[in-house]
C-alpha cells in the first residue's frame, strides 16, 4: 500500500547496503516549501513494491544531501530508492549499461558523456512535455532544453537529459571593504570593468589576481575567462559551433575572446606580479592577493567553489563578496552565464524511473536541497528564499536572471582538447605566443585526433 509522506522515514538502500534513511529535514507542512506541489506529486504516483535505482556522482557530505531529497520521493511515491556512486562513476556507468544491467536512472556531470551513451542507444528519450516544461519553467530555458538534447541513433536530436544542481562560473571576487575604501563600485557592465581597471591600474594599484597553476592541469583557470569572453562577444550559436568545432579554434571570432582575455592578463600592470606570474601562480593560492594587507589586488574571476581557499573564517558578504562577470552594454548579447552542473537521465526505463524526471519537475525536488547547501537552480518556480545562505541566493538570481547559460566549453570538447591542448595553448599565450598562434596549435591538435 502507498505510503502517507507523514508516515517517517523511507527506507533507502544506500552505498554500503540497506539502511534507515534520515527523518525529512523539513516537516512536511512547515516553512516557505512548495507542499501543495510534494501533495499534488504524491496524490498522482503510486509505485508501491517498485525499486528505483538511480546512480550518481555525489559522494560524502553531498551524498547525504542528495539522500535527503530522494526520502521525499520516496515517501511520496512509496517506491523504494536505491542511490548508488563510485570514484570512477564516469567508468562504471559505461561498465554498467554496456553490460546490460544499468540503472534506473543516471545523473552525470558530463554532457560529452551522455551524448555518447545516448548515440549507443543506452538512453531513453524523455519527451516533447518534458522539453515543452523546461522552455517555460527554467529561466533561459531554451538553453537548458539545448543542453539536455543529444544525436540519438536514430540520428534524430532530442531531449534526454533533465539539468538539476547547477554551478556559476560567471562571478568575480573582491574584498567590500577594499571597495569602499578605494571609492569603487561594482560595475555593471564590461565596458565599466574594463574602466575600473584602468582606473585602479592609474592610481598605482593592481587590479586583478590571475593564477593558471594547477599541477598536471595547469592552465585550466584560462579556458573558463576565454569561454566567458566567447558568450560576451558572440551569440550563443557561435559558442556552441566553436565547441563542436564547426568552426575552427582558430577562426576570428575565437582568437578574439583569447584577445579579450589576454587584454586583462597579458598587462603588466593589471596582474599581481605582472603577466610573468600569471602561469606559475597556482590557481589555489591566487585569490589570496584580495585579503592580503595591503591588498595585492582587487578583482578575481573565479567559479563559485573558490572560497574554499580563502583564508579560514572568511565571512562571505561581509569579508567577501562576488559579482556576475558582466556583458558588454553595446554588444547586445542579453546576460549569458557560463558554468556546469548535473543532469539526470533515464537508462533503464520504468514507471520509477519516468515519475523520478516528474519529481525533478516539481518544486519541493529544488527547494529541500536549496535551503541546505551546495545547490542552486535555474527554475523558477522554486521559491528563491529558501537559499540557506544569502551567498547561494545571490548566485540563484544571477541563474534566474540570465538570458543564456552554457556548459564548461573545455568540458565539451574532446579531452585531447579541452583538457589537454587547450590548457597548455593558454600558458603559451600568457607566455607570450599571441592568440593567432595558440588557437592554430589548439586547432592541428583537434585535427589530430578526428
Amino acid at each position: 500500500m502507498k505510503r502517507s509522506f507523514l508516515s517517517g522515514a523511507a527506507m533507502l538502500a544506500l552505498t554500503a547496503g540497506t539502511a534507515q534513511a534520515a527523518d525529512m529535514v523539513f516537516a512536511p507542512g512547515e516553512g516557505g516549501f512548495n507542499w501543495d506541489s510534494y501533495n499534488a506529486f504524491a496524490a498522482a504516483h503510486d509505485l508501491s513494491g517498485e525499486t528505483v535505482n538511480i546512480f550518481g556522482p555525489w559522494r560524502g557530505d553531498d551524498q547525504q544531501l542528495v539522500e535527503s531529497v530522494l526520502v521525499y520521493f520516496a515517501e511520496a511515491t512509496g517506491a523504494e530508492v536505491s542511490y548508488a556512486s563510485s570514484e570512477t562513476y564516469e567508468q562504471q556507468i559505461v561498465i554498467d549499461t554496456e553490460a546490460g544491467s544499468p540503472p534506473n536512472i543516471a545523473i552525470l556531470p558530463q554532457p560529452g558523456l551522455i551524448a555518447d551513451l545516448v548515440s549507443k542507444g543506452f538512453v531513453e528519450p524523455l519527451g516533447a512535455e518534458t522539453e515543452a516544461w523546461l522552455k517555460e519553467n527554467y529561466a533561459a530555458g531554451e538553453s537548458w532544453v539545448s543542453l539536455g538534447s543529444y544525436t540519438g541513433p536514430d540520428g534524430e536530436s532530442a531531449l534526454y537529459a533533465f539539468p538539476y544542481k547547477i554551478d556559476v562560473k560567471s562571478l568575480v571576487w573582491y574584498v567590500p571593504e577594499n571597495f569602499e575604501d578605494a571609492g569603487y563600485e561594482v560595475p555593471e557592465t564590461l565596458e565599466d570593468l574594463k574602466a575600473l581597471t584602468e582606473q585602479i591600474a592609474e592610481e598605482g594599484e593592481t587590479p586583478w589576481c590571475i593564477g593558471l597553476g594547477s599541477g598536471g592541469a595547469t592552465g585550466w583557470p584560462a579556458t573558463d575567462w576565454v569561454e566567458d569572453m566567447m558568450l560576451r562577444t558572440q551569440p550563443p550559436e557561435v559558442y556552441d559551433q566553436w565547441v563542436t568545432n564547426e568552426i575552427p579554434f582558430n577562426d576570428p571570432k575565437v582568437v578574439g575572446a583569447i584577445d579579450e582575455f589576454g587584454w586583462f592578463a597579458k598587462n603588466d600592470a593589471y596582474v599581481a606580479g605582472g603577466t610573468g606570474a600569471v602561469a606559475t601562480t597556482d590557481f589555489r593560492e591566487s585569490p589570496l592577493g584580495l585579503f592580503a594587507s595591503p591588498s595585492q589586488c582587487y578583482l578575481h574571476h573565479q567559479a563559485s567553489f573558490i572560497p574554499t581557499f580563502f583564508p579560514e573564517g572568511t565571512e562571505l558578504g561581509l569579508d567577501a563578496d562576488f559579482f556576475y562577470m558582466p556583458a558588454y552594454e553595446g554588444k547586445d548579447l542579453g546576460k549569458p552565464v557560463l558554468g556546469a552542473g548535473t543532469l539526470a537521465f533515464i537508462t533503464k526505463d520504468s514507471p520509477g524511473a519516468r515519475a523520478f524526471i516528474e519529481f525533478l519537475k516539481t518544486p519541493i525536488a529544488h527547494e529541500i536541497w536549496m535551503a541546505q547547501s551546495g545547490f542552486l537552480t535555474p527554475f523558477k518556480g522554486a521559491n528563491a528564499e529558501l537559499y540557506g545562505s544569502p551567498p547561494l541566493k545571490k548566485q540563484g538570481e544571477i541563474l534566474l536572471n540570465a538570458t543564456t547559460f552554457r556548459f564548461d566549453g573545455s568540458d565539451l570538447m574532446p579531452g585531447a582538447v579541452g583538457a589537454g591542448s587547450f590548457w597548455t595553448g593558454m600558458v603559451d599565450y600568457v607566455g607570450g605566443k599571441s592568440a593567432e598562434e595558440v588557437a592554430t596549435e589548439i586547432q592541428n591538435s583537434w585535427d589530430g585526433i578526428k
